[in-house]
């Protein structure tokens, strides 16, 4: 019977000096490393182990980080598929980083990459390798975690002293310094929106006058150089504005706010004026919804003489609301499209609700083919 051939597993040494001193001798600390990789890389050629020509190395490079020439090259040949394993002299070689280790084991074994560290008994080709592997890669998770948490509580505790946490300020301030800074150009068009909605009571009435004035939003650049924002105002853009305790002087977390280091742009008593027609406002949109969404008996059941559905909508007039039953192609393609006039919800709705209640009680009619 013909004997098994073993695959043969291409193994890259990667060698690490932390600092340049001797290695300008004949004999320095790199060769050392790479000779005792050698060696074990021999003593593993019953399993078809045999090193690559390549040599990575990396003298006069610190292990506190991943930018260097020589473990780049070998991440390179990696994902070009040359390596099978990767020797190191001890695991330190290859990184101090335990953050770092776990992106290298998780690059290695996404392709199907194993590591040795030869005086250290590690190698994950074999389970207990790997149980070991599991463990560091457990601390090294505990340790992503708490420096989360440890930036988080730094961030929670820097906002409840009043800094400025965030990235791109709001409309009206400039960030510096971790504080913010009142934009001369830009309070007055946060002013003229609160004083304008609080005159109105209308948010698109609001953009509009804004809009027509010739204020725009702030224009930023991105990372990439290209410049955003300068646009018109929307309602949405309008509502996030009205509703930020920012202008109060205030600095939020976590739906908490606290008094801040900046001035104030908007008063207090202006705030609450605002805030109140804000809220009045939105349970009026509640109930106009509730209107669209269920309350409309007839929606979907009325059809005009095209077999077009009709839908529920509403118009407020000296603050009264007005419902109305419209063809969907009127609210698709504009009211001139109508063929019937808007019907009165209240009229249409009535009319349907006797003429049930009148065949329930009349059974000649109900029973009428």
């Amino acid at each position: 019977m013909a004997r098994e051939s073993t695959p043969v597993q291409r193994c890259a040494i990667y060698t690490r000096k932390s600092s340049r001193e001797g290695l300008e001798q004949e004999f320095n600390s790199l060769h050392a490393q790479r000779e005792a990789a050698m060696a074990y890389i021999h003593s593993q050629q019953h399993e078809g182990w045999l090193p690559v020509d390549d040599h990575y190395d990396d003298g006069g490079c610190s292990g506190g980080n991943m930018d260097r020439p020589g473990l780049q090259r070998l991440m390179k040949d990696i994902e070009s598929n040359k390596v099978d394993t990767v020797v190191v002299y001890k695991i330190d070689r290859l990184t101090r980083s335990l953050t770092d280790f776990a992106r290298l084991v998780e690059f290695f074994d996404s392709h199907q990459v194993s590591f040795v560290a030869v005086t250290q008994q590690f190698n994950t080709t074999s389970s207990m390798g790997r149980l070991t592997l599991n463990i560091l890669l457990s601390f090294a998770q505990f340790e992503r975690e708490m420096t989360g948490e440890r930036i988080r509580d730094k961030v929670a505790m820097s906002k409840q002293k009043g800094k400025w946490m965030g990235d791109v300020p709001p409309l009206g301030y400039l960030a510096h310094q971790q504080k913010l800074k009142v934009h001369p150009d830009e309070t007055a068009i946060v002013e003229k929106a609160f004083s304008y909605f609080l005159e109105t009571g209308s948010a698109l009435k609001t953009i509009h006058r804004l809009n027509d004035e010739g204020h725009r939003t702030r224009i930023m650049n991105n990372r990439d150089g290209q410049q955003r924002g300068g646009q018109k105002f929307t309602t949405t853009y309008l509502y996030k504005l009205l509703h930020n305790r920012t202008y109060l002087g205030e600095t939020g977390h976590k739906g908490q706010w606290f008094l801040g280091e900046h001035p104030a742009i908007i008063s207090n008593h202006l705030w609450q004026k605002v805030y109140t027609a804000l809220s009045q406002g939105a349970a009026q949109r509640r109930r106009e919804q509730e209107w669209k969404n269920g309350a409309a008996m007839l929606k979907g059941v009325l059809q005009d003489e095209q077999g077009i559905a009709l839908v529920a909508t509403h118009t407020r007039k000296r603050g009264k609301l007005h419902r109305y039953y419209v063809s969907n192609k009127a609210i698709k393609e504009g009211y001139s499209q109508l063929t019937i006039p808007p019907i009165p919800a209240e009229t249409i709705e009535t009319i349907v609700t006797e003429t049930l209640q009148e065949l329930i009680i009349t059974p000649e009619i109900r029973y009428q083919t």
